[in-house]
């Protein structure tokens, strides 16, 4: 199986669409999102029935949860009390901006998607399979991910939510995290995405796409959502 899996688009219609466009020239078998469609962007509408018109397949985000369910925050990890001040300025932009249809959307998505590919046992989520908004980082201890693997019986765990991407093998079994289309924080402002083809061993391919992100981080600057969000639209880093 040739699977592409991207997470994170985070409202930037853009970087989306040129990102499907790439995908288009993979040849895979099947498309699947791992979560948080809205937030920090003001495409959430255009990202969310982009998504719906294709019938990609999407898990439930920490992002998607928050909107979709009226909460008051995102689950994120915020470092300081300024970036709790811009992600509840995001989150509650984003509320008011999205439709009632698409927020009955978000409430829809599952939380998880089991599927088997050459042998495996693969399990797509957004941020572990113990809590939709737990990191599990690159540095995330050996030891904790094989307990993991093993608790949920899992050989291939795909996932997102950190928004840089990696691939790491535990004892046979693997985790990746395909990183982010639309808010990426591997340190440039391409959208990245995975191939992940599953055979009868797992290959990981992570492609970067260019887009045009200064448009998305002017839309930023042009609507209510704090302007700072943009910034990391420009330089791939908070």
């Amino acid at each position: 199986m040739r699977l592409a899996v991207f997470a994170d688009v985070h409202a930037n219609i853009y970087a989306l669409q040129s990102v499907l466009k790439d995908i288009e020239k993979r040849h895979v078998d099947k498309i699947i999102c791992a979560g948080d469609l809205v937030g920090y962007a003001p495409f959430p509408n255009e990202v969310i029935e982009l998504i719906q018109s294709m019938d990609i397949p999407t898990v439930m985000g920490n992002y998607d949860d928050g909107v979709g369910f009226h909460r008051i925050q995102c689950g994120c990890d915020y470092k300081d009390e300024h970036a709790r001040m811009l992600g509840e300025k995001s989150i509650l932009w984003t509320k008011k901006n999205t439709t009632e249809a698409n927020k009955e959307f978000l409430r829809s998505l599952p939380k998880e998607i089991w599927f088997k590919a050459g042998g495996y046992r693969c399990l797509v989520v957004h941020g572990s399979p113990r809590r939709l908004n737990e990191y599990l980082y690159e540095d995330t201890p050996e030891d904790y991910l094989k307990a993991l693997l093993e608790e949920f019986n899992v050989d291939v765990l795909i996932c997102g939510h950190t928004h840089k991407p990696y691939h790491r093998r535990i004892q046979g079994r693997h985790v990746i995290n395909v990183g982010s289309v639309g808010r990426p924080k591997h340190g440039d402002p391409q959208a990245v995405y995975a191939l992940v083809e599953i055979t009868g061993e797992v290959k990981v391919i992570f492609y970067k796409v260019d887009y045009d992100y200064d448009k998305t981080a002017k839309a930023i600057e042009e609507s209510e959502l704090p302007d700072e969000l943009a910034e990391v639209i420009r330089w791939g880093r908070e």
